[in-house]
């Protein structure tokens, strides 16, 4: 009867999911043993590493996953530390074969990447990515998010993944895997992550640094298996979307810019040097639109029409660029920012999270075909 009641608590305990990794602890290697006597189970589990910011978590999911088993009257759970022969196998378990430094994204990939890109800075991209992304995770997709922008991070603070003293959340290392922190369903990475407090939060770096931080996010952060990887791009058509090009000429661009003919006209420019790269301009977004005021009027605080000059400037006989969403002014989408609560998660009702839900819609009915993709299956 014990050992019928411990292979229960087995199986309920290896179901726990690890929050970094996304993937159950039973098939992770990290539950090593499980005892029943007189209704009382002890569970032994290893962690990945010392410190493990997730080590409360899962310590609890097991408790309470042991406990759920008719049976059970108490659990005592026993922690350990993976051993470096066990944290070997398990990266090569997380790899699965792909050689160490490799990019997982390339164009054979079911992973679709889009770069959110603008012209000039102040237009609200990075806070239309971070909601994007957060938008897609409700909707049921796995979703990475990368802020490319080195020199001006802001996705730890958009999602919530700082402290009280507004340090970003680090990172996990397992060994030369990188686990990206995990916030609204969304993994994150961003320079912001590395930087200590000396640092004083300011990156100083030229193109050849930049590039090498991009090459490491893409081939060193374990996303794992991913719908969509989001990139908040840099503003502008420097040294970081020249990578990217470089990198990943198969990925998707979304242009975000604000009405404003001073911001449209430069949003093109992006679109185009996207383009030269062989990436693909799926749409525009056009953010801090007509904001309605509660006499009924409307606001064009920033003129009207920006987003869908740039649609028609970016569009071609053969390829016709559509305007993805208009997002409209609203200083709740502002204050949610600053409080690193995304607008889709703390107010989905207001205009600007309703035109974000519209804007992961579109996304999603334009994503690629699987036509002449080979797809990562072995027949038997």
């Amino acid at each position: 009867m014990s050992s019928d009641l411990a292979e229960s608590v087995r199986a309920a305990v290896a179901a726990v999911t690890d929050p970094e990794l996304r993937r159950p602890i039973g098939e992770l290697g990290m539950v090593r043993d499980v005892r029943v006597a007189g209704g009382a189970a002890t569970v032994s589990i290893s962690l990945t590493i010392v410190g493990c910011p997730a080590a409360t978590r899962i310590e609890q999911d097991v408790r309470d996953a042991a406990a759920s088993v008719p049976g059970i009257a108490g659990v005592t759970v026993d922690v350990g530390v993976m051993s470096p022969d066990e944290r070997r196998a398990l990266v090569e378990r997380l790899r699965a074969g792909r050689p160490a430094r490799t990019m997982p994204f390339g164009p054979d990939s079911l992973t679709r990447v889009v770069a959110v890109t603008s012209g000039k800075g102040g237009v609200g991209k990075s806070t239309v990515a971070a909601n994007l992304a957060v938008a897609l995770a409700q909707r049921g997709l796995a979703v990475g998010l990368i802020d490319a922008d080195v020199h001006g991070f802001s996705i730890p603070g958009l999602l919530g993944l700082v402290d009280e003293h507004g340090r970003a959340a680090q990172p996990t290392r397992l060994d030369e895997l990188i686990l990206p922190p995990v916030a609204h369903g969304v993994k994150a990475i961003s320079i912001g992550m590395f930087l200590r407090d000396g640092d004083g939060g300011a990156v100083a770096w030229r193109g050849p640094m930049l590039h090498r931080t991009v090459q490491q996010f893409l081939t060193d952060v374990h996303f794992g298996d991913l719908d969509v990887l989001l990139l908040d791009m840099p503003p502008g058509t420097g040294d970081v979307a020249i990578s990217v090009g470089q990198l990943l000429p198969h990925a998707d661009v979304v242009v975000v810019t604000t009405p404003q003919a001073a911001a449209s006209d430069v949003a093109v420019r992006s679109g185009l040097v996207a383009r030269q790269t062989g990436q693909r301009v799926v749409g525009v977004v056009e953010n801090m639109a007509a904001l309605a005021l509660p006499d009924g009027t409307m606001l064009d605080l920033f003129g009207s029409g920006g987003g869908r000059d740039v649609a028609a400037a970016l569009s071609t006989d053969d390829d016709q660029v559509p305007l993805l969403a208009s997002i409209p002014l609203s200083a709740t989408l502002r204050a949610d920012g600053d409080a690193g609560a995304p607008v889709v998660v703390a107010h989905p009702d207001d205009p600007a999270a309703r035109a974000m839900a519209v804007l992961a819609a579109s996304l999603v009915s334009s994503g690629r075909g699987l036509a002449g993709r080979p797809l990562p299956f072995t027949p038997r």
